[in-house]
């Protein structure tokens, strides 16, 4: 079974697994704690009522330590894999990984809030932090193939050949840091038209590294850079040199 413990003196498979080192992981901890501790108080149930016995009567949960409880979403957010996969190393179903990964995804981001480290939702102060060498990108990742039809149809990516979610991604580059998380959209969606949604504010002269999905996305005072494809050359043609 996949636990803290089991992981706790082996580093690099830790990062792998989480993303985070020992010393970040522990200074998430107690941020995380607080807030389970506020979204889920001690007399009450995991359902919301009050508790009719002790903490800690009756019997042990499938994830009884913080630590794990953080490891487990943690994993989950790193992987994004299936659910039933995501359980196996946890000894869980389908259905509690389900349960554990909604009730514990509130507690993740409200940690991340009171550390000031989560994204921001609305892009129009970002890219005013730091040194103006910004990033702009959209990321895909695969979800499961929506029954409805007009739902198939927006979620299809000619690009991945599959059926996905996209968010927009803006990155300070000065500070290394994810400034802004886009909205899930349908990931049929283009970058280009997704940027001009979001409506971004940027400082001027600030230089945006952008690739081929955002052509034609010029925002009034910045300083594109978006790279180019190379120039083929035949084969046995020669370049000349001046």
């Amino acid at each position: 079974m996949l636990t803290y413990t089991t992981l706790q003196k082996r580093p690099r498979e830790f990062l792998a697994a989480t993303g985070l080192t020992h010393t970040e992981f522990a200074r998430l901890l107690p941020a995380f704690a607080t807030a389970y501790a506020a979204l889920y108080p001690s007399d009450q149930t995991l359902e919301g009522k009050p508790r009719q016995r002790r903490v800690g009567g009756g019997a042990t949960g499938a994830l009884p330590q913080m630590e794990d409880k953080l490891l487990f979403i943690l994993v989950f957010q790193k992987t994004n894999p299936l659910q039933t996969m995501h359980g196996l190393p946890f000894q869980l179903s389908q259905p509690q990984t389900n349960y554990w990964i909604h009730h514990l995804l509130p507690v993740l981001q409200r940690a991340f809030a009171a550390l000031d480290v989560a994204p921001e939702r609305d892009a129009s102060p970002l890219a005013l932090e730091g040194a103006p060498n910004l990033a702009l990108d959209g990321t895909e990742r695969r979800r499961q193939r929506p029954q409805d039809a007009i739902a198939h149809t927006a979620h299809y990516s000619g690009k991945k050949k599959a059926h996905t979610d996209k968010n927009l991604l803006f990155v300070n580059e000065t500070t290394r840091k994810v400034s802004y998380l886009g909205p899930t959209i349908a990931g049929k969606t283009h970058d280009k038209k997704a940027a001009d949604a979001a409506s971004i504010v940027y400082p001027s002269n600030a230089t945006l590294d952008k690739d081929t999905g955002f052509q034609g996305y010029e925002p009034a005072g910045i300083l594109p850079a978006q790279p180019k494809k190379s120039r083929k050359v035949g084969h046995g043609a020669r370049v000349s040199s001046s």
